[in-house]
């Protein structure tokens, strides 16, 4: 019987919780991932 890659298991928790995380971080801010963040309009200087 092949070894369990208990590292790569690991990993992928850890990949989790971050991203768990950062989507808790989101939501406290008032980001949504579905709207686009370049909401804010670009101004152009004319000062050339």
């Amino acid at each position: 019987m092949a070894k369990q890659n208990y590292s790569f298991e690991k990993r992928q928790k850890e990949i989790a919780k971050k991203k768990k995380k950062e989507e808790k971080r989101l939501k406290k801010t008032g980001v949504d991932d579905d709207q686009p963040q370049d909401d804010q309009p670009i101004l152009e200087n004319d000062d050339k």
